[in-house]
């Protein structure tokens, strides 16, 4: 018996990874994140399986029903949003099951990021504008961040920031990057990315808040704030240039 810790994915059912789906189809017990997971994905689990939404349940009680399950010797897909080792809430449920000496594993998923470049069908490290992408959150309600992962240590970077977990706080989102990134710097405000009620609501520092607010978005939303965004600038990438060499592509001689 083993719980499989699924990612996925970013809500579009054929978005979640084959090997994903191949663990649902299988397995006779499902625990999903219900808030955040489409029903679609947890359908593809056996006839008769028993699938349980956790939105509503404790930690005590989501492992209280894992505990259950691992007595009668049944394997489980534990189905999370978005890939589950960003901000997924797994780390206590593993240490939990690791107490109770139940095995577990691990699958990833398409995180939230990735999804919303590609429906922007943008690359978020441009050459020469930014190679990096910082994935980070404001504190809400949720716990504190760290005194050294401030967004304006972050900013100070000129990276691609994704920021989850904050478009009730984009007020404050603004207010810290605009010394960084300038009034006209590109943000996007992804809503649901992948779900068919998805919004990309693009805009700038100056008027991403506005935006916002016309389309009444309050949750589930991510943040992408950076030049690249605007897919312009920037020198092309040296992997395929015609004079940059490498073990599979060796120089030609000349003649």
């Amino acid at each position: 018996m083993t719980v499989h810790f699924i990612g996925a994915g970013p809500g579009a059912a054929d978005l979640i990874t084959v090997r994903g789906l191949r663990l649902i189809e299988r397995c006779p017990v499902c625990l999903y994140a219900g808030s955040l997971v489409p029903r679609d994905i947890v359908a593809a689990a056996p006839p008769g399986a028993r699938i349980i939404d956790t939105a509503p349940l404790t930690l005590d009680e989501i492992v209280a029903e894992i505990e259950k399950a691992h007595r009668a010797g049944a394997d489980i897909a534990r189905v999370h949003s978005g890939d589950p080792s960003i901000y997924g809430a797994i780390s206590e449920q593993m240490r939990h099951l690791e107490t109770l000496g139940i095995p577990y594993d691990v699958t990833p998923g398409v995180p939230a990021f990735a999804a919303a470049a590609a429906a922007l069908r943008r690359e978020l490290t441009l050459p020469s504008v930014a190679q990096s992408v910082v994935l980070t959150r404001t504190a809400t309600r949720s716990s504190d961040m760290p005194e050294a992962e401030s967004l304006d240590r972050f900013a100070a970077t000129g990276a691609t920031l994704a920021i989850h977990l904050s478009v009730t706080n984009l007020a404050r989102v603004v207010r810290e990057l605009l010394p960084f990134y300038g009034s006209d710097c590109p943000v996007v405000v992804a809503y649901r990315v992948s779900w068919p009620d998805e919004q990309l609501i693009r805009g700038t520092l100056a008027d991403i808040r506005d935006a916002v607010k016309r389309a009444g978005i309050t949750r589930t939303a991510l943040i992408l704030v950076g030049p690249a965004l605007a897919g312009e600038g920037g020198t092309d990438s040296r992997l395929y240039a015609a004079d940059h060499h490498h073990v599979m592509r060796p120089r030609r001689s000349a003649g």
